[in-house]
């Protein structure tokens, strides 16, 4: 054992590697001869020696390296009021502070965070895994527009709404699924609604944001981000291109895929749909009673939500999309934030039409994903 250093053995055993330090000593009585057999300083050799002296073994052991006194440290009542504000709520830190301000306990996000990864800090550790697919990040982003992550929300989830507001939607026969645009670097979103998941409302739907966006003065290349769902083309490459080729590349837009299973690459669209559900559909769903009812509501939250709801996300500043849109060079009409909410079912097959009077049916034929409004 003699032949190999002490740090070598540490790395095995502290308690047992301070042990043979200890027990090279008694041997040779040498601070300095035991701290070249074991290619140490005399220091470590003098410290466990003394620890061994003064308490036996268990002088050995490693000792909590905590200070005895932390005058900086969040009492324990705060620390409790945050996990169980996080627990109410599943806001973010920053969120958090506000709402813990508004119940009397100031608090920085900063320490929100590490209250919160102390809770669970294994479920916190993130491993970075390779990209499969040549998807787009949101931070990557360099100008406004030009990445779009775009989603289908079923708004009939029992688990989301609850049996009330459930039972509500589909006795009032409401709109069942939402079309979300979301605008990456300012999270500016534009909405559609259907009772029918199928292709043709979701390329009419991407056709529209388009035009939107041209009739505004944006003019740069805008890629559209989705998943695989058959609504925005399926999974087969060679269908993909034709749907692009036919209706978005006249308009300067594409359409990319993220990887199977890695909806962070979709992470701000997907967060925007719990916002939809705590902020739009609980409180006021009860109160529409209408497809005219439903859209002048989800025209109101759309205001709401890209020109004055403040935004706690990377680069928003707990300012409002609109906002944050012209920080960041806009100098447009501000009402390319107030894309009206239209019920794609009645508009989608005359405009896909519209833009490919040539077109052949098998492009433009319903793919149905969801079961139809009964």
């Amino acid at each position: 054992m003699a032949e190999l250093a002490y740090r070598q053995v540490y790395t095995m055993n502290p308690v047992e590697a301070r042990k043979l330090l200890v027990a090279t000593y008694q041997e040779t009585k040498s601070i300095r001869k035991t701290a070249q057999v074991w290619k140490t300083s005399r220091q470590v050799v003098r410290k466990w020696v003394r620890r061994f002296e003064s308490e036996g073994e268990e002088g050995l052991k490693d000792r909590s390296r905590r200070p005895l006194h932390s005058p900086r440290q969040t009492p324990p009542e705060i620390e409790q009021r945050v996990r169980e504000a996080r627990q109410a709520t599943g806001y973010g830190r920053e969120r958090l502070a506000l709402y813990l301000q508004r119940e009397g306990v100031n608090i920085s996000p900063h320490t929100i965070r590490h209250i919160l990864r102390r809770q669970d800090p294994i479920a916190r550790q993130h491993k970075r895994r390779k990209p499969l697919y040549p998807a787009a990040w949101a931070w990557e982003t360099k100008a406004p527009f030009s990445l779009i992550q775009t989603d289908v929300k079923d708004i009939l989830d029992k688990q989301a709404l609850g049996p009330t507001l459930w039972d509500h939607l589909r006795k009032r026969h409401l709109p069942r699924y939402q079309w979300t645009a979301c605008e990456s670097l300012t999270r500016l979103r534009f909405l559609a609604y259907s009772h029918h998941l199928n292709r043709t409302n979701g390329l009419a739907f991407l056709v529209l944001i388009l035009l939107w966006l041209r009739a505004h003065g944006i003019t740069l290349l805008v890629t559209f981000q989705t998943d695989w769902g058959q609504e925005f083309g399926g999974d087969n490459p060679e269908q993909i291109a034709a749907l692009e080729a036919r209706f978005l590349q006249p308009l300067d837009g594409q359409l990319k895929r993220y990887p199977p299973g890695r909806k962070g690459y979709n992470g701000r669209v997907e967060r925007s749909h719990r916002a939809d559900d705590e902020e739009f559909y609980r409180p006021y769903l009860l109160s529409i009673q209408d497809e005219q009812d439903f859209l002048t509501f989800a025209a109101r939250w759309v205001y709401f939500y890209n020109v004055q709801r403040p935004h706690f996300g990377k680069g928003m500043d707990k300012q409002p999309p609109l906002q944050v849109l012209h920080r960041l060079g806009y100098n447009g009409p501000d009402h390319i934030a107030l894309f009206p909410p239209l019920l794609l079912d009645e508009i989608s097959t005359d405009l896909i039409l519209a833009c490919d009077p040539e077109g052949g049916n098998d492009l433009l034929a319903h793919y149905t994903c969801g079961r139809a409004r009964e």
